[in-house]
C-alpha cells in the first residue's frame, strides 16, 4: 500500500513539475507588454527595391501588419506567402500590409524576384532592428510582426514566424 501511495505521489509530482515547467516556457513565449509610443514609426520613410519611397504617414489611419523580415532568415521566408495570402484576403477589408526588410537591396530584389510578393517592400537596413525593439522586440530578432489598429497604436505583435490562420484570426478580433 505504501509502495502505491509513494509511486502515484512522485508520478503527481512530476506532472505537477512539468506543468510548471510548461507554463514558465509558455510565459517567455507570450507577448511583450504593448508599447503606447510609436509616433516615430509614422514620421518614417524607406527606399523602396523597385524605386520611390515608402511613406508610413501615409498608412496611418487603416489597420496595418507591419513585418520585420531579410532574406537571409529561414522563418522569414517561410512565412512570406502566409502573409502575401493575407494581404491578397484583407486588403478588401481595408488592412495594410508593409514588409520591412532587415537586409541590403540586393538580395532583396533578388528574393522578390523569385518569390513576387502584392504587398508594399520597404529597406529598413540593418538600423530596422533598432526600430524593431522601439517596437516592443526587446530581443532583436526575426521575423517580427506588428498589427496596429486604425489609430496607430500597436494592438497586437508577434517574435517568430506567424501565419495566415494567426494574421487573419487577429485581424477577425480586431474588427
Amino acid at each position: 500500500m505504501k509502495r502505491r501511495h509513494w509511486l502515484f505521489g512522485g508520478a503527481g509530482a512530476a506532472a505537477a513539475a512539468a506543468g510548471f515547467g510548461w507554463q514558465a516556457w509558455r510565459s517567455r513565449q507570450e507577448e511583450p507588454p504593448v508599447s503606447e509610443d510609436t509616433s516615430g514609426l509614422w514620421t518614417m520613410r524607406f527606399a523602396q527595391p523597385d524605386g520611390g519611397e515608402l511613406v508610413m504617414a501615409e498608412r496611418r489611419g487603416k489597420p496595418l501588419l507591419l513585418n520585420f523580415w531579410a532574406t537571409w532568415c529561414a522563418p522569414c521566408v517561410k512565412e512570406m506567402p502566409e502573409i502575401d495570402r493575407f494581404h491578397r484576403q484583407f486588403s478588401p477589408r481595408g488592412w495594410q500590409v508593409v514588409g520591412l526588410a532587415i537586409d541590403g537591396p540586393t538580395p532583396v530584389r533578388e528574393y522578390l524576384q523569385r518569390v513576387r510578393v502584392g504587398f508594399s517592400i520597404g529597406l529598413a537596413g540593418m538600423e530596422g532592428t533598432e526600430l524593431t525593439m522601439n517596437l516592443g522586440n526587446t530581443q532583436g530578432a526575426l521575423p517580427f510582426t506588428a498589427i496596429f489598429g486604425a489609430d496607430g497604436r500597436i494592438v497586437r505583435r508577434k517574435l517568430g514566424e506567424t501565419s495566415y490562420a494567426e494574421l487573419a484570426a487577429w485581424a477577425e478580433a480586431l474588427g
